[in-house]
């Protein structure tokens, strides 16, 4: 099995249920609140962990009892957790998540101590990225960081995904180059290309913008729709499985270490993606974000066999 590194953020999120979402001035009753351990970074890497993944993380949480739950977390289902810095002073990440009675979400994100992964933090860790295969990561840290860290896996002969969330316009196009899988939703392709997107087609063109600037597989997810594969090989689509959900938080992180996770046991992009979509249709029927991260055995019995 290779060797799967995430490099991200880390944050506590305290999750608000509600009937649905407010309006501007609107006060409502929520039905709920409780904390659940997320961060893009962090729930990819549990993700891959808890589904038996070898897997490391590079972050930085503060030395408060938000960060000690969020390595304790991580460390249960065998993440390797020594590239995560713990700093004095700080304030870990957090995210505030409203869900409604769709299970729809809003989120609020608090930087703290994901603003201090720096390139400093990233040359401590090089060992880290030099014994990987895989390097995963997203935007919820600097991205400047994240196409330094780029860079050098790229140099090393690594894989590199990116999941582009949040999505920021106007990122250098130097950023994707090299990038061997990138996974925006239509929002999020639509703020990465500067372009509104309607039907197919135009995903597909929007979806060639980034291979053109050196994006070698872009994965559009389309949420309960599917995903749209586009590639050297063409366009293909792979329609989701359709659920209840109860919950969308961190189904995105879930399906990227899902599809991750995957490629590290020597499967084909195919055959990760559909392993990624049961994974992630499991997670949709759950509350929370990393409390809603399936096992290996539970997508076996889904269907897939790995």
């Amino acid at each position: 099995m290779k060797k799967i590194l995430v490099i991200g953020s880390l944050n506590m999120d305290t999750v608000i249920e509600t009937p649905y979402m407010p309006k501007s001035g609107e006060t409502l009753t929520g039905k709920g609140v409780f904390l659940v351990p997320g961060g893009k970074g962090a729930n990819q890497a549990y993700a891959a962990g808890k589904l038996g993944g070898n897997v490391s993380m590079i972050g930085a949480v503060a030395d408060d009892s938000f960060g000690k739950m969020l390595t304790d977390n991580l460390e249960k289902v065998g993440v390797n957790t020594a590239g995560i810095a713990v700093m004095e002073g700080e304030t870990t990440g957090q995210a505030f998540i409203t869900v409604d009675g769709c299970g729809a979400n809003s989120i609020i994100l608090i930087g703290g101590t994901n603003a201090k992964v720096s390139r400093e933090l990233i040359d401590e860790n090089r060992a880290l990225i030099e014994d990987c295969d895989i390097l995963m990561m997203q935007l919820e840290i600097d991205p400047a960081v994240v196409e330094y860290a780029k860079d050098l896996a790229v140099s090393l002969g690594k894989m590199v995904i990116l999941d582009p969330a949040p999505a920021k316009g106007n990122l250098p196009d130097s950023i994707w180059k090299g990038v061997a899988y990138i996974k925006p939703n239509e929002t999020e392709l639509e703020i990465l290309t500067g372009r509104s997107l309607n039907g197919e087609e135009e995903r597909r063109e929007a979806a060639e913008q980034l291979r053109a600037k050196g994006v070698k597989n872009v994965m559009v997810s389309l949420g309960g729709d599917g995903l749209l594969l586009v590639n050297d090989d063409g366009c293909r689509f792979f329609p989701a499985h359709k659920v209840n959900a109860v919950d969308t938080t961190a189904a995105g992180d879930c399906f990227t270490a899902s599809f991750a996770l995957a490629l590290s046991k020597g499967e084909s992009v195919e055959e990760a993606i559909r392993f990624g979509q049961k994974a992630s249709a499991i997670a949709v029927t759950r509350k929370g974000a990393q409390t809603s991260i399936p096992s290996l055995e539970e997508v076996l019995a889904y269907g897939m066999n790995l």
